[in-house]
């Protein structure tokens, strides 16, 4: 512990301002920095990046030129340099009452030298790609209709069958128009083929593992090699990863390629997602915050120690009024800087549940309302953090956690022989059924909150764990992998050689594949229930890992996605794409709200290997009726009763066949289905009402300040309970609310978080029963009340 420690209960000075960081111009550059309880800091203005990549001789003499600061308010240090400093590197070097000095990049540096060895100065704008203005991030009408795909983006574009120029590289992203030689688009047009939403990047900020300049003389090589990270291993937070550009050497390269990356994806229709690691880092006393501000950004427990919930060393202490500036700004810095569409957040049972609440508010109300916010509600040890994100803490707060309820009761456990649902185990009908549902009686408040996903990069892939549930690792001959090596020692790339995770697979009836109707029926599961789903990468062309349960630092042999496997199995991606253009077509399977999900999901059986379910009076607005879903985990045919409110239903998912056209008819009141199978069928097409009406509550506040100000509402019949305010209109915050045509009134209370304060006069109402489809109302705060206003809510122009 350094000599230097601040604990728990020590109060530093604050600073509120968003000028941290390098605010650079040509004719002038600031730097502020935040360090208290230093006794003096500098500035160090260097030539080069400081990892010897410039002229040797240049480098060697490049002691920097050193630049004091100056202290002001709120424990800021600032300095304001006059000239043009595009293209220098600076540090900050701090010296302590007992002597010590310790010199550190910047914490809110935005560009690196490679290696993240020195901050470096860049004119933001000369990164924007053509037309960066014009970018727009593709807009859904609500949460539930996201299909999220996970992918790294490294795997993406890293094996030869990829035919992609860049390979391992944010540009791969930007190849379009790339096929096999069947003339089935690969890359990113495979991505608009399928159909998915949403593209989630494993970590894309700079992390410290993997060497870029090694990585970067390797990048033309063809053959396999070990420079490989998942990149949960933060070491600058607010710049893009070196090894993923074509020239980690210049700061301003992975800046510019990334922001091609966003909006190559934006032009496809898919929003990007980025994967975000504010729980640790991967070195404390090399790392940007320890050197700066002693002990202050780590969490420790009551001897003083670091505390270890992460599982690697070390827990940011997101709790601290400068730690949550710190995370706020960086995630505000990356939706408006590379108009990021969303946020998943690693171990987020790490961060305290008022950091992510707010969180959630701010960027949505100040940034991008659309933004999509999940994350991992647990952690990977014991923590002393008291306010943990688990699961049921997000209740009505406006952001999803994972659902491993559901992961586990469809798939069993993640590495082993351990077997659940589609796996082959009785019993797990009910816990699957409560995922359908999406846990609005388990640990949710709305469909909304949870993350449907059976497998993602931890632990074994999807066609991997179901080999494993099947004992079948010996027959695909899989190699025994720990830590990115063969146990045994020996070849990786020889050993995958050597495997045929593919060896029960009749090329001419891929479909009655028992590993492979296996699969489909897990993922089936998530693609038709109440909820976000979740895709890992590749599973729609049976990608294999080969049995590695922790790919994090394995080669590309194991982690690079098979691009041929796309027309070797292409009835399997048929069908993937087939049931999300369903999910995406039909609103029943998206419903919006706990209400409207008990009014109109029936389940009509739950046991015996069987679950059966219906959608009912046009759920959510749906042009048919009635929609009857079935999955049938028996190796054996199931017959299942079919309502009596048609006798002839139409089938649009069967064992051979996902999509959202009827190419067969079932007469009378039950159906068979083929063992290991699931089947989709609707009665016939009706004249549904309008899904809801909606209310849009413009808030006016005087001061301007909406932090934590949300509406309780009831009565809606889709979604009672809590209701943010999601962007800004006219200096007024704006909330959206849904409302089943025909209710005559909503009620409301308008308060502060969780009930530390209400507005004046309890509860209110919102009169809803004419006949607008959009009805806008004006409130007005307390103060403006007492002024003369009506106390209530006044109409505006609809």
């Amino acid at each position: 512990m350094s000599s230097n420690y601040i604990n728990a209960e020590t109060e530093l000075e604050t600073y509120e301002g968003k000028d941290l960081g390098l605010t650079y111009t040509a004719e002038y550059s600031q730097f502020k920095v935040w360090v208290p309880s230093a006794f003096t800091v500098s500035l160090v203005l260097y030539e080069t990046g400081g990892n010897g990549s410039a002229n040797s001789f240049l480098n060697s003499r490049d002691s920097g030129r050193i630049i004091p600061m100056q202290r002001e308010a709120g424990g800021v240090w600032q300095a304001r340099l006059s000239g043009n400093l595009k293209g220098k590197y600076y540090m900050y070097r701090a010296v302590f009452e007992d002597g010590t000095m310790h010199e550190a990049a910047d914490p809110y540096a935005t560009a690196v030298s490679a290696n993240g060895v020195r901050s470096a100065i860049v004119d933001l704008r000369d990164t924007d790609p053509v037309a960066w203005d014009a970018d727009k991030s593709p807009q859904l009408q609500h949460p539930a209709d996201a299909v999220i795909y996970e992918l790294h983006v490294r795997d993406f574009s890293a094996h030869e069958s990829s035919g992609m120029l860049n390979k391992g590289k944010f540009k791969a992203f930007t190849e379009t128009g790339l096929t096999d030689k069947d003339g089935n688009a690969l890359g990113i047009d495979h991505l608009a083929e399928l159909g998915i939403t949403h593209v989630h990047l494993l970590p894309v900020f700079d992390f410290q593992t993997v060497d870029e300049l090694k990585a970067a003389g390797e990048a033309s090589r063809a053959e396999y090699h070990t420079e490989y990270n998942w990149g949960y291993d933060p070491q600058h937070y607010n710049v893009p990863e070196g090894s993923y550009s074509t020239n980690p050497n210049d700061p301003g390269t992975r800046i510019r390629e990334f922001k091609e990356m966003v909006q190559a994806l934006h032009s496809k229709g898919i929003a990007v997602i980025m994967d975000v690691v504010y729980n640790h880092t991967y070195s404390v006393e090399k790392g940007p915050f320890e050197p700066l501000i002693p002990d202050y950004f780590y969490r420790h427990d009551y001897l003083g120690r670091l505390s270890n919930g992460s599982g690697v060393g070390n827990e940011i202490a997101t709790e601290r009024p400068m730690v949550r500036k710190y995370i706020k700004d960086s995630l505000a810095y990356w939706a408006s800087e590379y108009h990021i569409d969303g946020f998943r957040f690693d171990l987020m049972g790490l961060m305290d549940s008022v950091t992510i609440r707010e969180i959630t508010e701010e960027l949505r109300l100040n940034i991008n309302p659309n933004l999509l916010i999940y994350g991992e509600p647990w952690t990977g040890g014991d923590s002393p953090l008291a306010a943990k994100t688990l699961k049921g803490v997000q209740r009505g707060k406006g952001y999803a956690v994972f659902n491993d309820n559901f992961r586990s009761a469809i798939k069993g456990d993640s590495d082993g022989w351990g077997k659940g649902f589609v796996t082959g185990e009785y019993g797990k009908e009910g816990a699957v059924a409560s995922g359908i549902k999406g846990a609005i009686h388990e640990f949710t408040d709305s469909p909304l909150e949870t993350v449907n996903y059976v497998t993602a990069h931890d632990n074994l892939n999807l066609w991997d764990k179901v080999l494993a549930s099947q004992g079948l690792r010996q027959a695909a001959n899989l190699p025994e992998l720990d830590n990115g090596g063969l146990r045994g020692g020996g070849d990786v790339e020889e050993a995958v050689r050597a495997a045929n995770p593919y060896f029960g697979i009749d090329q001419h009836n891929i479909l009655g594949n028992e590993t492979v109707r296996r699969s489909l029926l897990a993922n089936g599961l998530i693609l038709t229930s109440q909820g976000i789903p979740f895709l890992h990468a590749g599973d729609e062309i049976l990608r294999s890992k080969y049995g590695d349960h922790n790919s994090y630092r394995s080669p590309d042999a194991i982690n690079a996605i098979r691009w041929e496997n796309k027309q070797t199995f292409m009835p399997v991606f048929q069908y993937y794409k087939g049931l999300i253009e369903l999910r995406r077509t039909h609103p029943a399977f998206r419903l919006h709200g706990r209400q409207e999900i008990e009014r109109s999901l029936e389940f009509l059986r739950c046991d015996s290997g069987v679950v059966a379910y219906m959608l009912k009076d046009n759920a959510g607005g749906d042009v048919w009726n009635n929609i009857v879903v079935i999955f049938n985990a028996n190796p054996g045919p199931a017959t299942q009763s079919l309502p009596d409110s048609a006798d002839c239903w139409n089938v649009v998912v069967d064992h051979t066949y996902a999509g959202t056209e009827a190419f067969r008819i079932v007469t009378g009141h039950e159906v068979q289905l083929e063992g290991l199978s699931m089947m989709v069928l609707y009665d016939g097409y009706g004249e549904p009402a309008p899904r809801a009406k909606i209310i849009e509550v413009h808030y006016d506040r005087p001061d301007g300040d909406y932090r934590g100000w949300n509406l309780w509402v009831w009565g809606t019949g889709i979604q009672d309970g809590q209701c943010d305010f999601r962007q800004m209109e006219n200096g007024r915050a704006v909330a959206r609310i849904e409302v089943v045509p025909g209710t005559e009134s909503v009620g409301y209370i308008l308060r502060l978080n969780d009930w530390e304060e209400k507005e004046a006069g309890g509860d209110r109402f919102i009169d809803c029963s004419g006949s607008e489809e959009l009805i806008k109302v004006l409130v007005k705060d307390r103060q403006q009340m007492d002024e003369g206003d009506a106390d209530g809510p006044l109409q505006l122009t609809s």
